[in-house]
């Protein structure tokens, strides 16, 4: 008598076919706007689920904006921790959020992760979301987290090892590479330095979480 069909396993998600992945080599000792901008287009992954970073925003110490303004709390330490960890904090005590650290230890500076294009592990993240819409899995601080499913045991974590990776966008100085496209724009969500542009996005995104303002005589871009 034939032997009934295992039951399937759950396998972890896998990179679709394509070029072989590189590491990102990101400087987050640099200023946080700068790497807020070197962000835009490459992987992030957790245990092998996530997709293309395509909206960031910066903060800094010397920002009203930014959660170190007043100095260390036991909140916010992390992000006074070295370059290239995870900030991870609870927005209105609901969502978690997560940031990539910048500077030097001490400083006080991040880059909060606003919107990804899903890319690897699209069912899990769904599954995590209860959503199926892939333009709204992580367009948005807090979707983003879930998706990934991140929370306070990620705080603090360095984000060049496991569970992270950060891959360069299409193993980026291939040949047939192009660069990336980015655009600018004032912080949202926010009540203090609402000027400041150091909101930064991936050029036609219909992954952000918010489009931004289109220039005079020209129309906009990303998702609305």
């Amino acid at each position: 008598m034939p032997r009934a069909p295992s039951p399937a396993l759950h396998l972890p998600a896998t990179p679709p076919p394509g070029p072989p992945l590189v590491r990102a080599a990101i400087d987050f000792a640099a200023p946080a706007h700068e790497v807020a901008r070197r962000l835009i287009g490459v992987t992030l992954l957790v245990d092998g689920v996530g997709g293309r970073i395509v909206e960031t925003e910066a903060y800094d110490q010397s920002d009203p904006a930014s959660h170190t303004f007043g100095g260390p709390t036991a909140r916010n330490a992390a992000m006074f921790g070295p370059p290239g960890c995870a900030y991870v904090y609870r927005s209105y005590g609901l969502h978690w959020c997560i940031n990539t650290v910048c500077r030097e230890a001490g400083h006080g500076a991040g880059v909060l992760l606003r919107a990804l294009e899903p890319t690897h592990g699209i069912g899990t993240m769904q599954a995590r979301r209860g959503l199926e819409d892939v333009h709204l899995l992580c367009a948005g601080p807090g979707r983003l987290a879930q998706a990934l499913g991140i929370d306070a045991s990620f705080n603090g974590r360095p984000l060049h090892l496991p569970p992270f990776a950060l891959l360069e966008p299409d193993a980026a100085g291939a040949p047939g590479h192009h660069p990336v496209g980015v655009v600018a724009g004032p912080r949202i969500g926010i009540s203090k330095a609402v000027d400041v542009p150091w909101r930064f996005g991936l050029r036609g995104s219909r992954y952000l979480s918010r489009a931004f303002a289109a220039p005079a005589g020209a129309g906009g871009h990303g998702r609305r």
